[in-house]
């Protein structure tokens, strides 16, 4: 059990020093302070609030219509960061000054025989699509408006025209969620979901590269020889995930005390995740168990499957299995936040290489029994034990093979060479 520690500390202490991990830890940690002070950050660069700041010039073109000053009044209304005055030119004229940079857009309407307002926006881009979606909407308002006129409604009688249907959902089982708690599950599993596929995707790469290193190095033929496989897979896997603990933790520590000394108003957007309900609750020890579950199942399949090289380049191709099921079940598991009752997303939800993301989904999503993430969870952890039994004696093997192979076909060698080395 001591040589279990050694190798274990060993490959947390490695990993802890390393350049990458500094690297990495720093790059995320900046990232969270940015999010969570993202009102703050975003309201720098949208002027001091004083009234100075450049407003969007669109000047209106018009043919036998009287609207623009009607048009200012409701975009007005709509977005104050737009301003619009009516052109004194013909439209050939108005776009010279357009392409001159006198304005920033142009937008000329015309009336149809039926009374219908035809607009055509013209700007040097169309990223700044939000303004003409305001504008847009100004000129519905006033279209109608000119039809209740015309037709003589009141403005009662317009309102309830135009008022939208009132529509409400509801479940009849007492255990269902309510669509105000499927929004919210659905933010936070999205946001677990997310970070569960990226450690297990990291971390499994993580030990796969140790474990090709250290072949390279033929310091692996005193190992073997010292430590049994079992262990020394093991040690390695706990070691790295640690390290992923440690980062997590870290992250963790810094996205609260951020959150908390933040000045944003922590209401809407993203802090609505953070409203910890009983359920949000369950939801995120529901996300730590199959973070590990996820961790342990994929970090023995790339411990084993970096045995088989005995290069770091050679990972990427050797890994490409592990690769397509992580995210294979990334894409089942975001598939199932919009129907997490669908039969695919219940059926793969019990296959362990999927079981970490999508019946997390599941039980994020739904009130589903208990029995149902339990065996899960049971079949996963079955086919841990199986892969850390079988890459023992793959690993035994595959650290003793050199050369340029990195077929998954060399499982049946390192398995002969295991039996081969014991005996």
């Amino acid at each position: 059990m001591s040589r279990f520690g050694l190798i274990l500390a060993k490959s947390y202490m490695n990993k802890i020093k390393s350049k990458s991990f500094l690297i990495t830890t720093l790059i995320f940690t900046l990232v969270i302070i940015g999010a969570t002070n993202f009102q703050s950050i975003t309201s720098l660069f949208e002027g001091s609030g004083d009234g100075d700041e450049e407003k969007w010039q669109v000047v209106v073109y018009e043919e036998d219509t009287e609207i623009a000053g009607s048009l200012s009044d409701q975009v007005a209304i709509l977005n104050s960061s737009i301003e619009v005055s009516g052109g004194e030119a013909g439209r050939v004229d108005l776009e010279e000054q357009l392409e001159n940079g006198e304005f920033d857009a142009l937008l000329s309407i015309s009336m149809t025989e039926a009374g219908r307002i035809d607009a055509e926006y013209l700007s040097a881009s169309l990223t700044a699509n939000s303004y003409s979606v305001d504008l847009q909407a100004a000129l519905q308002t006033i279209q109608s408006n000119m039809a209740a006129n015309r037709l003589s409604l009141s403005a009662d009688e317009l309102a309830t025209l135009n008022m939208p249907v009132a529509f409400s959902q509801a479940a009849y089982v007492d255990s269902a969620k309510s669509a105000e708690e499927l929004d919210q599950a659905r933010g936070l599993v999205y946001v677990l979901i997310f970070v569960i596929y990226m450690s297990v995707l990291i971390y499994s790469m993580m030990i796969a590269t140790e474990v090709a290193t250290e072949k390279s190095s033929r310091v692996m033929e005193i190992l073997i020889s010292s430590v049994p496989p079992i262990q020394q897979i093991f040690a390695k896997i706990l070691g790295i995930g640690l390290v992923g603990l440690t980062q997590i933790f870290i992250w963790a520590i810094v996205g609260i005390l951020s959150v908390n000394l933040s000045s944003d108003t922590l209401e809407g957007g993203i802090y609505s995740l953070f409203d910890f309900s009983s359920g949000s609750i369950s939801t995120i020890v529901y996300g730590i168990v199959f973070f590990l579950l996820g961790y342990f199942l994929y970090a023995t399949l790339a411990a084993f499957l970096g045995s088989l090289v005995s290069r770091s380049e050679d990972l990427q191709q050797v890994l490409m299995p592990v690769n397509i099921l992580i995210v294979g079940g990334a894409m089942l598991a975001f598939f199932g936040l919009a129907e997490p009752e669908s039969g695919y997303i219940t059926v793969t939800s019990y296959i362990p290489f999927f079981t970490p993301l999508v019946m997390f989904t599941r039980v994020g999503m739904l009130n589903i029994p208990f029995w149902e993430p339990a065996i899960a969870i049971s079949l996963t952890v079955l086919t841990i034990l199986v892969l850390g039994w079988f890459g023992a004696k793959v690993y035994r093997g595959g650290v003793l093979m050199y050369g340029n192979s990195s077929s998954l076909k060399d499982i049946k060698q390192a398995v002969q060479l295991s039996k081969k080395e014991k005996s």
